[in-house]
């Protein structure tokens, strides 16, 4: 029966494939140090061979400083004490980076260049008004009355602007001299109701005398979008070697000249932003010199990016694939274990041992587990093993109740009574006939129960409640993902490889259920 299933499973060619690639992935992820490490694979120095991946050698063995410490391989391959000698090379993995390996930021190529930053600045006025809302002051009205402003004292606001009943109730309040908190809202121009500002007025506490007039503020509100971001590059000569800005040719002459001489010597030296007005609109613009800053974007060495530390993308992914199975592996084992066990004694003796053990079942279920793991993780520290542990106490429940079944339907059939009579122990009824015959739900809910884990992981070091910094995790990933939304190398690939892995598991889980499928598959046409 055994061997007619394994043919069966390997005729169904997405399972069979899918096994072997999720195995060969966790292969490959066990010997992820040969692949993607920090320390050399072989050092020839003085005529002497180090296997540094083997056996640990301290700073001292290569640069004769009496340290006792772990060397940085990488700084020891430039020193002059090793350089010296002609026969002396390391062999480093074919990716140089560890998982937790900060990568220098000069490391990194970087092109000479500035970027500069354009930002609209609204336009915004000050006018004073009386109690019959005529104009007795004004600031920079220019962009929000047609009326030069000479001819704008003594009109009337609200002949040119509309205000809101709101407004209206907060400047009465004022020129009452009574306490008005901040308030603002929309107003609309008289002649084009399209053209819309905010209109404001400020915190009031009352004086000694009742003000004679009102203060408001006039904010210009459109959708006027910036220019794009563009950048003057500079070769070592100090020639302009590209300008990507948008419209940049439109532009008057004695503004380009300006924004040229600006980006150079923002290009030399740190320099402040600067007020520009460009066709019209205000600007603030900034000169950015080219920079590395965490995370950073994919770059050649770096194939997939650096995360929020500094630290390689593609190692914390290959590295994190083998804490997410092998914590996936272990906690399967143990909860089926657990579930295995209870579930058997309840479903072999029954009666008493089966009401009371179901009683237990529910109030252990019912437990949060979240807020457990949480207790648990401020009592005695985070860790791997304790994880585990703690999990798979709570990942028993589902299988014990399979179990318990199949041990119900079993118990009573007569090859279980022909051992009892025969005096077999209640421990080779249950191992040896029971048992045997009651695999089948372990079998097929163990891929299934595998993704689980594996989401439960990510789930929760998303969270901040998985394994410790700085271990290796697609959760931790995520989470700097979530900080940090512009970096969509953080949530590619650590999605992408979580998806995939839990993919390849269902397909597998799939596999598995339809070779134990007692009715075989049909197809109608």
């Amino acid at each position: 029966m055994t061997i007619k299933r394994w043919r069966r499973f390997r005729q169904l060619r997405r399972a069979w494939w899918s096994l072997w690639i999720l195995t060969s992935l966790y292969l490959i992820s066990l010997v992820a140090e040969l692949i993607c490490n920090n320390t050399p694979l072989l050092v020839r120095y003085d005529d002497h061979y180090y296997v540094p991946l083997v056996r640990f050698y301290p700073e001292d063995t290569f640069l004769r400083n009496g340290r006792q410490t772990r060397p940085d391989y990488k700084q020891i391959l430039t020193a002059s004490l090793f350089t010296n000698h002609p026969g002396n090379f390391m062999i480093f993995p074919p990716i140089p980076y560890g998982p937790y390996e900060n990568v220098p930021p000069d490391s990194i190529p970087q092109s000479e260049a500035v970027t500069l930053t354009f930002r609209p600045e609204p336009h915004v006025a000050s006018i004073s008004i009386s109690t019959n809302y005529s104009i007795t002051r004004m600031a920079n009205t220019e962009f929000f009355f047609d009326t030069p402003p000479d001819a704008l004292r003594g009109q009337s606001f609200t002949n040119v602007w509309t205000i809101s009943p709101a407004i209206k109730e907060a400047i009465s309040t004022r020129f009452e001299n009574k306490e008005a908190p901040a308030i603002s809202a929309t107003t609309c121009c008289q002649a084009n109701p399209r053209r819309e500002a905010e209109l404001s007025l400020s915190e009031f506490t009352p004086r000694d005398i009742a003000p004679t007039a009102i203060r408001l503020t006039l904010r210009e509100k459109s959708d006027r979008s910036p220019l794009s971001r563009g950048t003057l590059c500079w070769n070592a000569q100090m020639q302009l070697a590209s300008a990507s800005f948008s419209g940049w040719t439109s532009l008057a002459p004695a503004i380009q000249s300006d924004l040229t001489a600006y980006a150079a010597q923002g290009l030399s030296n740190a320099v402040a932003p600067r007020f520009m007005v460009i066709n019209g609109t205000p600007y603030t613009v900034t000169a950015t010199q080219s920079e590395v800053r965490w995370p950073y974007r994919p770059v050649k060495g770096h194939w997939l990016g650096i995360d929020s530390s500094g630290r390689d993308v593609l190692a914390r992914i290959l590295y994190g694939l083998r804490t997410s199975l092998t914590f996936g592996f272990l906690l399967v084992i143990l909860a089926m274990f657990l579930g295995t066990a209870l579930g058997a004694i309840q479903g072999y003796f029954g009666r008493h041992v089966d009401m009371i053990g179901q009683r237990f079942t529910e109030v252990w279920s019912a437990l949060p587990f979240l807020y457990v793991m949480i207790l648990l993780g401020a009592v005695y520290g985070r860790g791997f093993i304790l994880l585990v542990v703690c999990y798979a106490i709570f990942n028993w429940i589902g299988i014990s109740y399979y179990i318990r079944a199949e041990f119900l339907r079993l118990r009573h059939l007569p090859f279980v009574e022909a051992a009892r009579s025969l005096g077999l122990p209640h421990r080779a009824i249950i191992f040896r006939h029971i048992l045997p015959n009651s695999l089948t739900p372990l079998i097929t809910f163990f891929p299934f129960n595998l993704v689980g884990a594996i989401g439960s992981l990510a789930a929760l070091d998303y969270l901040g409640f998985g394994l410790p910094a700085p271990t290796p995790s697609w959760g931790e990933l995520l989470q700097q993902a979530q900080q940090f939304r512009w970096a969509w190398w953080l949530i590619l690939y650590p999605a992408l490889a979580l998806f995939i892995v839990m993919l390849l598991g269902v397909f597998v889980g799939e596999g598995i259920r339809n070779v134990y499928d007692p009715r075989p598959e049909t197809k109608f046409e």
